[in-house]
This record gives C-alpha cells, sequence and structure tokens, in this order.
C-alpha cells in the first residue's frame, strides 16, 4: 500500500493556506494545505463484474444466546445493482501540500452479537483504533500483521483495547473464539481514502484538479488502479473489480 509515484497536481495560479475536512468512513481528518484552491471531488462507484450471487450465511457453532444461529458472510456484499460494500478506495499519493493532523482522533471498531461492527475501518498511521466489546461474553482480536506488531488479546464485555498502528498497511482482526468474525483495518498514509457505502459508492473531496491513479481493495476480490484526470468540476468514474 506504499505509494509508488508523485501526484503532479495542476490548479489556479493564486497560492494561498486553506483548511479542510476530508470524510474516511467514520472518521474526520483535517488537513492544513499551502497550494492551489482545493474544490473538486473524484467520486464514483465500485462494482462488481461477475455474475450476482446469493447472500451467503456462516454457522454459529458456540454462544447461540448471544450471537445467534447463523450470520450473514460479509465478504463480499452487493447491492442490487452489483455496488461493492466495505471496499477502500484511495489515491496513490497525495496531493502536493497535503498535511495530516497531528493527533487524529481514534476510531472505533466494535462487537455486537458477535460481528465486528464495522467490518472495515480506516486508521491514519501513527493513530489509534479502539476495539470495544459491547457483548455480554468474552471476545478475543488477533491481528494478521506484516508491518505492525501483532497482537492477541482477550477482551470481555464493556473493556476497550486501545492499539496504535505506526506503519500503513492492511490488517485481518479476527475472534479466535468466534471463527465467523473477521474485520480490517487499513492504515492510511495521508487523508485521502474512502469506505464505500451499501451502493458501492465514494467520494474523495476537496482536490486541485490534475492526474491521480486511484487504488482500491476489497478483501476477496485484490487489488485494482484506475486513472483519474480531475479538471475544474468534480470527476465521476466507475471502477469495476471482478474475481481473478
Amino acid at each position: 500500500m506504499s505509494a509508488r509515484g508523485p501526484v503532479r497536481g495542476q490548479g489556479h495560479s493564486t497560492l494561498h493556506a486553506v483548511a479542510v475536512t476530508v470524510i474516511v468512513g467514520a472518521a474526520a481528518w483535517a488537513v492544513l494545505v499551502t497550494g492551489p484552491a482545493w474544490a473538486g471531488t473524484i467520486k464514483g462507484h465500485v462494482r462488481f463484474t461477475g455474475p450476482a450471487t446469493e447472500q451467503k450465511t456462516l454457522p454459529v457453532t458456540t454462544d447461540q444466546y448471544v450471537c445467534g444461529k447463523e450470520k450473514d458472510a460479509e465478504d463480499l456484499v452487493l447491492s442490487p445493482d452489483k455496488g461493492i460494500r466495505n471496499a477502500v478506495v484511495w489515491l496513490r499519493s497525495a496531493p502536493p501540500g497535503a498535511k495530516r493532523e497531528t493527533s487524529p482522533a481514534p476510531v472505533a471498531l466494535d462487537q455486537k452479537q458477535c460481528v465486528f461492527t464495522p467490518r472495515v475501518i480506516v486508521v491514519p498511521v501513527g493513530a489509534t483504533a479502539e476495539f470495544l466489546n459491547s457483548d455480554r461474553l468474552l471476545h478475543n482480536i488477533h491481528s494478521q500483521s506484516k508491518s505492525n506488531p501483532n497482537f492477541n488479546r482477550t477482551q470481555p464485555k464493556g473493556r476497550t483495547i486501545p492499539i496504535t498502528f505506526s506503519k500503513p498497511e492492511i490488517i485481518r482482526i479476527d475472534c479466535d473464539l468466534h471463527p465467523w468474525m473477521r474485520a480490517w483495518v487499513v492504515v492510511a498514509e495521508h487523508a485521502f481514502y474512502a469506505v464505500t457505502g451499501a451502493g458501492g459508492e465514494f467520494a474523495l473531496g476537496n482536490l486541485p484538479a490534475g492526474p491521480y491513479t486511484l487504488n482500491v481493495w476489497q478483501e476477496t476480490l485484490g487489488t485494482v488502479t484506475k486513472d483519474v484526470t480531475l479538471g475544474e468540476a468534480d470527476t465521476a468514474v466507475v471502477i469495476e473489480m471482478g474475481r481473478r
């Protein structure tokens, strides 16, 4: 998930400083920009190119008094028009002049009725994810990481476990006590990330005009890229993903 090349932003000739806010999933980052006026948005949808499939269910094998008897498999969730939920879209490189907030707010990831909620969160490099447990039983959070230290922590009801991430990567989180439970922490290099909504929609706002490369990741479909040029007005794109 490292940046592979600079993005050459083009925009207005008048330089000034402006404070903007970028919405990333449920988190908001304040960004200080020195450079051209930033007003454009790259928005659109991420869509599945294969045949539509029925939502699968997973059997619940323990703690049914809280968890129920089955859970929806959320590894690939599609809308009626094949929009992909919980894909992550980000700029390969942040525009010149963008700076991350030095103390971003923690991002919460809860466990409710034996499901991680939300399934995917974006956490800035150097920031903290707060793992919560709203269930009246014991869970654990077990990470599968390459660049950040792994952790495997038991978590009774009501306990908050803060974890700080120092390097960008995509990290799988499991609960070993309830094997159908899975979540993902996307540790972000910059502020220009978005998690797609129920219809596969996303928006990356407050960008200067210029060429960009979008990276798109989904847990079962991998990563694709798309080149986009943003003019003086908003740019709409459709990004397609399929099974390999």
